[in-house]
């Protein structure tokens, strides 16, 4: 099992959106909504380059606005994370039922093991991949490879679950079947993704009828 994390395990995405919106008014800008979408799932570098443009400021450093972010988050994540709904449950009975499963983030380890510590989850995961641990974030296919080379699995026997199109793409590019359980950002129809409302719609026969690819997709 794959489970990204913001948006789909946490309800982090409005966490960052906090941030987000506090470090373009700290450079005298307002963040749009359409600029906001464009960030969900995407890489810290992208993030910044959407940011200073859609305040009209790209000569920003792009480093500078990242450690920035980063500081203000890693305050956040000690008050602000919440489960989202069926999250925990489903970790939970995926790790009783003593199956392999990773993180997979574009966040980067510093707040990743913050969110850890804080929910109390280092020890619910047999890998963890972090966005600044691989040399291509989501979407390109990277992330999802190494976290099933990390699990001892090929990735066509893989399931991951995301919540934005971004992620859904890298874990697709990767031989992975996918559980989309969109949140901010809308996610098409696709070959080889199931799309759910909620993860209180997913148990374990369902992922393993779609490991198995035994479930039909659009």
């Amino acid at each position: 099992m794959l489970f990204d994390m913001d948006g789909t395990l946490l309800d982090s995405e409005r966490v960052w959106d906090i941030g987000l919106r506090e470090l373009a008014r700290s450079y005298g800008g307002e963040l749009s909504d359409p600029a906001r979408l464009a960030m969900v799932g995407g890489s810290m570098d992208s993030s910044m380059e959407i940011l200073h443009a859609d305040i009209d400021q790209p000569w920003r450093d792009g480093d500078e606005s990242a450690a920035w972010l980063i500081r203000r988050m890693a305050e956040l994540y000690q008050t602000e994370l919440r489960w989202r709904p069926g999250a925990r449950e489903l970790l939970a009975a995926t790790r009783d039922a003593g199956i392999p499963t990773a993180l997979v983030t574009n966040t980067g380890r510093f707040l990743v093991d913050i969110a850890l510590d804080v929910l109390g989850l280092r020890t619910w995961f047999d890998a963890v991949v972090c966005g600044d641990e691989v040399t291509a974030g989501k979407p390109d296919p990277e992330p999802y490879l190494m976290a099933a080379r990390l699990l001892g699995a090929p990735s066509s026997r893989c399931v991951a679950i995301e919540d934005s199109p971004v992620g859904v793409t890298s874990a697709l590019a990767a031989g992975a079947a996918v559980i989309a359980v969109p949140h901010d950002a809308a996610v098409a129809p696709r070959r080889g993704v199931h799309i759910v409302d909620s993860l209180t719609d997913v148990d374990l026969p369902l992922l393993a009828a779609l490991a198995s690819r035994s479930v039909p997709t659009p």
